[in-house]
């Protein structure tokens, strides 16, 4: 288990409408917060996305996903597994064949991260221009 992660879930806000951010936010113990943890963590949001259309092997994510380690990606995969969102199916051939595929609960978060995607690419130019001229502001000072 993952270091502050507890065992039983805490419910730390109503995420209806006018909901305290921080009533969440600043407990570590909080369930909403780990839920964010996981799934915003760039690993994840990768795997999520490659596992959309097909199951993929171990393998085969690690290609597609650069600069993760072996390591990085078994404890993605395996979080993920643990929070429903990805399954493992070890299949009985030699050698031994897994692959790993989005759950239903998983595809409705492809959705979402999919929303915030298409967000990004339409205010990319944005975002740039923003930067820059931080950055100027910055480096004048």
């Amino acid at each position: 288990m993952e270091e502050g992660t507890s065992k039983e879930p805490t419910h730390c806000a109503d995420t209806g409408d006018g909901y305290d951010v921080l009533q969440w936010d600043v407990r570590e113990d909080c369930e909403v917060r780990q839920i964010l943890d996981r799934i915003a963590d760039k690993w994840s949001l990768l795997v999520i996305a490659l596992l959309d259309r097909q199951s993929l092997r171990f393998t085969e994510l690690r290609r597609a996903i650069d600069g993760v380690s072996q390591r990085m990606l078994t404890v993605t995969l395996r979080q993920l597994e643990r929070d429903g969102l990805v399954e493992r199916t070890v299949h009985p051939v030699v050698p031994p064949r897994v692959d790993y595929a989005l759950t239903p609960l998983g595809r409705t978060l492809h959705a979402t991260i999919q929303s915030l995607v298409t967000w990004t690419e339409a205010h990319q130019r944005e975002i740039a221009a923003a930067r820059a001229a931080y950055d100027t502001r910055e480096n004048a000072s």
